[in-house]
């Protein structure tokens, strides 16, 4: 029977041959014959070797005290210092978005770019004022149109909502500006900062030693 090299030694024979057998009746093209959910994690539970993989080892982020120390901003978001994480975003402003995708559609950006353009300037005013509010209100009719993705706009309103007492919107936000730029620090950063003020700390930390981890390697390849 073949094997995948990393699971050799890890199941017995008669181990392996269920697990065969059990992935053959999954792959039967009657659904009838295919074993239900229930049945499944029954047979799969006493073939289960590790009940626990800590977060940090399935990511391969460094824990204890082997652990990368946080960057200043990593320190920022752990220490919940959302006016430090604000002047740090006005201060980077846009050039992170560099090499996002940003036109979606030609017909819609020739008619629409103004607009959206003034959405987005009246919405860094308000950011850079703290109008908050306004600012949430301004960078989302530029989401809205549609014309352009910037993951520098959702990282400013995910902020806002974080300083609005709003950490859900603020980690959707966040979440999205990963989804447009998955190796972006700052997005890791800012869900660490939804997420304890969510309560959720183990998430927090585990998103925070992430953020740490690709602001060094951002660095790095400086």
């Amino acid at each position: 029977m073949l094997t995948d090299s990393c699971l050799e030694g890890q199941f017995s024979n008669d181990e392996g041959t269920e697990l065969v057998r059990l992935a053959s009746r999954c792959l039967q093209y009657e659904p009838r014959e295919r074993p239900n959910p229930k049945s499944l994690v029954a047979a799969l539970i006493p073939l289960q070797k590790d009940v626990e993989v800590p977060s940090h080892v399935l990511m391969d982020i460094p824990h204890g005290a082997s652990a990368l120390p946080l960057t200043p901003l990593g320190e920022t978001c752990l220490r919940m210092d959302l006016t430090a994480i604000h002047e740090i975003l006005e201060k980077i402003g846009y050039k992170d978005d560099e090499g996002a995708a940003t036109e979606l559609s030609f017909q819609m950006w020739t008619n629409q770019m103004q607009e959206t353009l003034n959405s987005k300037k009246k919405g860094d005013v308000a950011f850079r004022h703290k109008d908050l509010r306004a600012a949430i209100e301004c960078y989302t009719q530029f989401i809205d149109v549609g014309t352009m993705i910037s993951p520098t706009v959702f990282a400013r309103r995910s902020l806002c909502y974080l300083m609005s007492d709003m950490p859900q919107e603020a980690l959707n936000d966040a979440a999205q500006a990963q989804v447009i730029t998955p190796i972006w620090h700052i997005a890791f950063y800012l869900q660490a900062a939804a997420l304890f003020a969510l309560g959720r700390e183990s998430e927090a930390q585990v998103a925070l030693k992430e953020g740490s981890v690709l602001e060094n390697k951002r660095h790095a390849s400086a």
